[in-house]
């Protein structure tokens, strides 16, 4: 179970980014984090892995966050990436296994072979030896979610994965997190084309800095509560 208490996140020591954000999570899943632009979604995910300043906290299992932080995998937004770093596609997923190395402990083959795999389920083992900057933003993509493959963290958490990225690579993301929301995993994603929210999300956290509605989709994706936090924005349901 993971739950989040009172999470408020303040700028300038004024301004509320967030507000008193509460919600409870019984079971694995993907649960969508959706809202309009300037709504506080990424804010919410850096808040509750302690990434800034805040009030309130994020447990799981009924304990603190500094008890189960090799349990969480973050992607960040991509323009936050440096794509010219000099490490190659197979180094940045191998990034994944250093959570569970100690500091002095170098990689054992049995550890190159699950980047081989993981990079196999991505479909991009052929750039291995590529330099990150050398790829696509799909590809890219891809690469990153390997890294939380060999990682095998009990909570992900996803900064707009499919801003820029091509059809095929989103396919390849959501049907690997499918596969991981089977192995017991909770996943988290900041999602902002609702036109595809009812086939990705199994429960959706609704924000326009308060929490606006949570609960599974198919009760909080209905138009009067939607535009509770979009206001009078035009709403995309179903891809209609």
């Amino acid at each position: 179970m993971l739950e989040v208490q009172k999470m408020s996140v303040s700028y300038t020591g004024k301004q509320l980014a967030i507000e008193d954000v509460s919600f409870k999570i019984e079971q694995p899943g993907i649960i969508g984090v959706i809202g309009p632009n300037g709504a506080g979604k990424s804010t919410l995910l850096k808040a509750m892995l302690n990434l800034i300043s805040h009030q309130g906290e994020m447990t799981f299992n009924q304990k603190k966050l500094k008890h189960f932080q090799k349990e969480i995998a973050y992607v960040e937004q991509k323009s936050a990436v440096d794509y010219t770093f000099p490490i190659t596609v197979a180094e940045c997923v191998s990034l994944g296994l250093y959570p569970n190395k100690r500091f002095y402990q170098r990689l054992t083959k049995k550890d190159w072979q699950k980047v081989t795999q993981a990079l196999e389920a991505v479909d991009m083992l052929t750039f291995k030896n590529n330099q990150i900057g050398e790829l696509s933003g799909g590809q890219f993509q891809r690469v990153l979610i390997a890294r939380t493959l060999v990682q095998e963290a009990q909570l992900i958490f996803l900064d707009e994965p499919f801003v820029g990225i091509d059809v095929v690579s989103e396919e390849i993301i959501m049907e690997l997190l499918h596969q991981m929301k089977q192995q017991g995993k909770y996943i988290f994603i900041v999602h902002h084309d609702l036109s595809k929210v009812v086939d990705y999300f199994d429960q959706l956290v609704l924000m326009n800095r308060q929490l606006i509605a949570f609960g599974n989709t198919e009760e909080v994706f209905q138009p009067e509560i939607l535009a509770k936090a979009f206001g009078q924005q035009l709403i995309v349901l179903g891809g209609v």
